[in-house]
């Protein structure tokens, strides 16, 4: 089945070949998988290297899973409202709690948590599941807490809740841009990284190649079908990816001598080549626990528990990509359903993705635990370690024919379903925040057809950026993830808490809040990027504060700085009146005063822009009573499908009929059985939560 393929015939040419340019290297992979010739050296080969003879069934089972995907895309795309704004980012507010629930989980389980939870767990065992554990808490802390606030107050995007809460534009501008840094820096370009990594591991394709018809095909559903294509072939792939990834565990176990084999081989995975006079090539001693020495530690518990708990609130509870999901409810209920289920499934990374890690490096310690800084260059072409490709390495070498297909087309899914959501939501904060800021009397037409360009536009950004996140290949992706994030995020997190629990937060002191926590973010993460970590055997020469301060430590400080700033910055200044507040604040939520808009432009500007109320929200009522315009020429039919316009007259609602729409789309009523349901399951949930922390700590 594999074919070992010897990259370097003369000790020249190695020494070369990792200097050699791009294109170099993709014409000697292309010419090496033409043309398999016997390995002659002892050394651990290259992923590369390895040219899997793709099973017939492998390849049956990829293409029948694609064309599947897309059959599901376009069946729901044709199905849901994709006319009106509330209906293509929405879904149409008409989305029940299992698919919701499903696209929690898959919109953040992308196959760059696939290769960066099992390359971390391979390089420093079991505390790095803790992330999935506590991310149960923050999700119950959205369906409770956050989503009524945003139900009620009408908001379609995250920023425009803030707008809404503190008026003026700068906060809004603000979060709509560094929201789309944040997309660009730490989901799009690493998701893409780590499927590239994973094709080229894997298939060895061209990893352009692959990219590229891998994004083509995800841009196409998205632009096509809008958010209801997306929830459900989220939810079509979460359950592939979830049984998928459990098959590969039990084989995996089942190689390793399950559990108590797992500790055994682990503990003793070392590679053969190791560097003198360090310890860098032993597993931590502490591998097996997740609460780990606060000071020592990789991930040091406090860290993991309260450091963790405010990037986790952003990640879950103030960022457009989850909140768009629960926000696309058809109630309240459902919105706290689907948060109970994804709070269940993000109980299982850690057993199918953390724990298969280890299998691996118990299994291929010379590959998966290389420490040698020459020899890891030659293996994935990263310096600092391979811990990155403990994942597809064991896909590779365990599944079966067949299966590994399955499971090669559930991580293109797993990259496909993360893009989706995000190319989507990015297209809602550009179009909703930042276009109708230039185009005030911008038509919906011209919002929707803006919204499909953007996408095409961060497609082209996201390929450009392949080679950049190739070159800056850090040693556990999942660390690069997270330490970038913190250094960003916790600003948010701060400010999003005060400004749903404290009414007195006004907007200078959340704007400068904002602005000085990024200022302190940004400083820490341009020291990062500039003192690398150091490989085995190099002395550390960073700075004390990136040494010795762990990111969530630090994260958890920045937090606590910003609220401090935004506290003391409010006291100082005019508080925003009562009755600006209605509906917008935890302690507000259910009082239906008409909010009296904070703008600070004129208010012909308000009723123009869609944006502003809940005007974007109401749906196009059924138009099949009106009599119908002339028919537009076929290709004109075809492309306005394409993009989701009405073809039809633009139905118009009374004012009555208008109230009544946004009072139920605006509602937070809940039947006391279903409230009562929801309440029992998150009890039941938070008990086996505390329960698997205790167990593991």
């Amino acid at each position: 089945l594999l074919y070992p393929v010897n990259y370097y015939k003369g000790s020249n040419e190695g020494q070369r070949a990792p200097k050699s340019s791009v294109r170099e290297k993709i014409s000697s992979l292309l010419a090496a998988m033409s043309q398999p010739t016997p390995a002659t050296t002892e050394l651990p080969a290259l992923p590369g290297d390895t040219t899997v003879a793709f099973g017939v069934a492998d390849i049956i089972v990829v293409v029948f899973y694609f064309a599947f995907v897309l059959v599901v895309g376009i069946w729901s795309s044709i199905r849901a409202s994709r006319g009106t704004i509330g209906g293509y980012f929405l879904a149409g507010r008409s989305m029940t709690w299992w698919p919701i629930g499903a696209s929690l989980m898959s919109s953040n389980v992308g196959s760059g948590l696939f290769i960066g939870l099992a390359g971390t767990g391979a390089a420093g065992g079991l505390a790095v599941g803790g992330f999935e554990w506590n991310a149960t808490w923050a999700l119950l802390a959205l369906g409770w807490i956050f989503v009524p606030v945003y139900i009620a107050a009408g908001v379609v995007t995250m920023p425009e809740y803030l707008q809404k809460r503190f008026g003026g534009q700068r906060i809004q501008i603000y979060m709509s841009i560094l929201s789309l840094i944040l997309y660009i820096f730490t989901k799009i370009s690493t998701d893409i990284f780590s499927g590239a990594l994973f094709i080229q591991i894997s298939l060895g394709w061209n990893l352009y190649l692959s990219t590229v018809v891998l994004l083509a095909v995800t841009a196409v559903y998205t632009i096509a079908g809008g958010l209801t294509a997306v929830i459900y072939t989220d939810a079509l792939q979460t359950l592939i990816m979830v049984l998928g990834a459990l098959v590969l565990m039990f084989i995996g176990f089942e190689k390793v001598g399950w559990y108590e084999g797992l500790q055994e081989k682990y503990s003793t995975a070392i590679p053969k080549i190791i560097v003198p006079n360090t310890t860098c090539h032993l597993p931590r001693a502490d591998a097996f626990h997740l609460f780990r020495d606060p000071v020592t530690g990789d991930i040091p518990w406090p860290g993991l528990i309260f450091g963790l708990s405010v990037l986790a609130l952003w990640c879950w509870c103030t960022d457009q990509v989850i909140v768009q999901r629960s926000l696309s409810a058809k109630n309240l209920s459902h919105a706290k359903g689907g948060s109970v289920l994804g709070g269940y499934l993000k109980i299982f990374p850690m057993f199918f993705i953390v724990m298969p890690g280890m299998i691996s490096r118990a299994l291929y310690p010379d590959e998966v635990g290389c420490v040698d800084p020459d020899i890891c260059k030659r293996v994935c072409g990263a310096a600092v370690g391979c811990s990155n490709i403990a994942y597809p390495k064991l896909v590779i070498e365990l599944m079966p024919d067949g299966l590994r297909g399955l499971m090669i087309a559930v991580m293109m899914a797993a990259l496909m379903s993360s893009l989706t959501s995000i190319f989507n939501s990015s297209s809602t904060l550009f179009v909703i925040d930042i276009w109708q800021r230039i185009r005030r009397k911008a038509s919906e037409q011209e919002l929707m057809i803006v919204g499909r360009v953007f996408i095409l536009i961060l497609v082209v950004i996201s390929i450009l950026w392949i080679p950049i996140i190739q070159s800056a290949n850090s040693g556990k992706l999942f660390d690069y993830i997270q330490s970038v994030t913190s250094c960003l995020a916790p600003p948010i997190t701060a400010l999003f808490i005060l400004a749903i629990f404290c009414k007195r937060i006004n907007e200078p002191g959340a704007f400068w809040g904002l602005i000085i926590g990024l200022a302190v973010g940004l400083v820490r993460m341009i020291i990062e990027f500039i003192y690398s970590t150091p490989s085995c055997g190099e002395e550390d020469r960073r700075p004390a504060v990136l040494k010795d301060l762990h990111y969530l430590y630090f994260a958890l400080i920045l937090c606590v700085l910003t609220v401090i700033v935004t506290v003391l910055i409010s006291v100082c200044t005019p508080p925003i009146p009562e009755e600006k507040l209605a509906c917008l604040t935890w302690w507000t939520r259910h009082r239906k005063v008409p909010a009296i808009g904070l703008k600070n432009y004129k208010s012909e500007a308000a009723q123009i822009n869609p944006a502003n109320g809940e005007s974007n929200l109401v749906e196009s009522a059924d138009s099949g009573d009106k009599e119908e315009a002339a028919k537009p020429p076929c290709w004109k039919m075809l492309y306005l499908w394409f993009c989701g316009l009405s073809t039809g007259p633009t139905p118009t609602l009374s004012q009555e009929e208008r109230a009544a729409l946004e009072q139920r789309l605006t509602s937070i009523e809940e039947k006391p059985l279903w409230k009562t349901v929801c309440g029992v399951n998150a009890i039941l949930l938070l008990t086996i939560n505390v329960f698997l922390w205790a167990y593991f700590g």
